[in-house]
């Protein structure tokens, strides 16, 4: 590695007596020269993210109906079609009660990502890969929620769960302040309203421009890609600051009933989402983080639409099934809407380049939902798939079906393709040894 060029390189300023970092992307001049590995022979770190809807998809209906590859993905997951290539998609899996009381919208998001019913010590599959591959980053994990609440499924144990952030505002103060690592702590908490309107890439300009003088033309060229888009965020969150114009024909209704939680209108979940995307795909870019959670609709999910009182949970209980479709039409648009925001998260982090690859090269995105059957709270066949190949180690392109077994099969699976040290993992009829071992490279 060239004198001056380090991975940890970050570009540091000064923003109202507070201070202010940029982590770097991957550039050419920290890697090998088949672009490939970091210049000191390390292999890339890799990423984790876990990634929840709520409801799942209706059966029948979200299936391929070959295995293997080349598959076509049922009619509730159209929208993942152009990451294809890069999902493993499970079929046919459960989650075994055991006797235990089953909870509507809990006990399928309890055995996908804490392994089991009956325990709730037990940390979720995030914390304990986290615990392997996020001990050298700024934060060990990050964890969001796009529905306006703190409600996540990440937890060290029963009492140690991890708050989501609700706020990209807030995300991206924490991003930006260095050795800012408790967002509670008194003594710096950066104020993203006045970050935003100054713009913390302007507080390092002149040290970005002493930095690319030596790059080589390649470098330069993703250095300048790389600011434009950190900058369009910046502008992007900036416009929620912002006061609307005054419009002479709006009037404010009077009030009727109870007003729902703003951030259940899908459409501010969604925005909330592309949002979160950006500032996570540049925080794994940057080292900041190697593990995040996104939380997209939650267990049970109260989802809305804009005007309408009617949530996506009412209509999966409420709707009839349409005769001539055979599936339930209001439902199937908020499944829909749930895969196009999974897909658009993969591909934020497949438009960064890294070297010969891409971000989401060495990443591993971990879907997971609480349903097979939201109408009637089945946790049979739970729709379960992963994005991205983990830096190698998984193979990708593949529907595989594993009817009956416990869903704990695709957790212990991911763990293991992530390096963590673990044989056996679940509890009671959850508990299983065994992989998915066609797809681990």
């Amino acid at each position: 590695m060239r004198a001056g060029f380090s991975r940890r390189k970050v570009l540091r300023g000064i923003m109202g007596g507070a201070a202010i970092s940029v982590g770097l992307p991957l550039l050419d001049c920290f890697l090998n020269s088949n672009g490939t590995a970091l210049a000191d022979g390390q292999a890339l770190p890799v990423g984790f993210v876990s990634w929840f809807q709520g409801l799942g998809f209706a059966p029948g209906y979200w299936e391929p109906k070959t295995l293997g590859s080349g598959f076509t993905f049922g009619h509730t997951m159209r929208a993942l079609a152009p990451m294809r290539d890069h999902i493993n998609l499970y079929s046919g899996m459960k989650v075994y009660l055991d006797g235990h009381a089953a909870g509507a919208h809990s006990s399928g998001p309890t055995t996908i990502l804490q392994g089991g019913l009956g325990d709730e010590s037990l940390p979720s599959i995030d914390q304990i890969i986290a615990d392997h591959i996020g001990t050298r980053t700024r934060f060990r994990s990050l964890e969001v929620s796009c529905e306006g609440s703190q409600e996540g499924y990440s937890r060290r144990s029963a009492t140690a769960i991890n708050p989501s952030e609700p706020s990209p505002l807030a995300l991206y103060a924490r991003i930006f302040g260095p050795d800012f690592k408790d967002p509670n702590a008194a003594d710096f908490t950066p104020d993203p309203a006045i970050m935003l309107r100054r713009s913390v890439l302007s507080m390092v300009s002149e040290q970005r421009g002493d930095f690319v003088k030596h790059m080589g033309a390649a470098d330069k060229a993703r250095m300048d890609e790389y600011f434009t888009s950190l900058r369009d965020l910046e502008k992007r969150l900036a416009l929620e600051l912002e006061k609307p114009a005054p419009m002479a024909a709006c009037t404010v209704p009077e009030k009727f009933g109870e007003q729902a939680t703003p951030g259940l209108i899908i459409d501010d979940a969604q925005t909330n989402h592309k949002l979160f995307t950006a500032l996570l795909a540049h925080a794994f870019a940057c080292g900041q983080t190697q593990v995040a959670s996104v939380n997209f609709g939650g267990s049970g999910s109260n989802l809305r639409r804009q005007g309408s009182q009617q949530t996506y949970h009412m209509y999966t209980h409420e709707e009839s099934i349409d005769p001539a479709l055979g599936y339930q039409p209001n439902v199937e648009w908020f499944s829909n809407q749930c895969a196009t925001a999974l897909c658009s998260f993969a591909q934020a982090f497949q438009g960064i380049k890294e070297g010969n690859g891409t971000l989401l090269d060495r990443v591993l995105i971990m879907h997971s939902t609480d349903s097979g059957y939201a109408r009637t709270h089945s946790t049979e066949n739970i729709p379960l798939l992963t994005i991205g190949n983990a830096g190698g180690r998984v193979k990708t392109g593949n529907h595989i079906s594993a009817k009956g077994d416990t869903v704990a099969r695709y957790g212990l699976t991911i763990m293991q393709a992530l390096g963590v040290p673990i044989g056996t993992w679940g509890t009671e009829s959850n508990r299983t040894s065994k992989t998915f071992t066609e797809v681990l490279a």
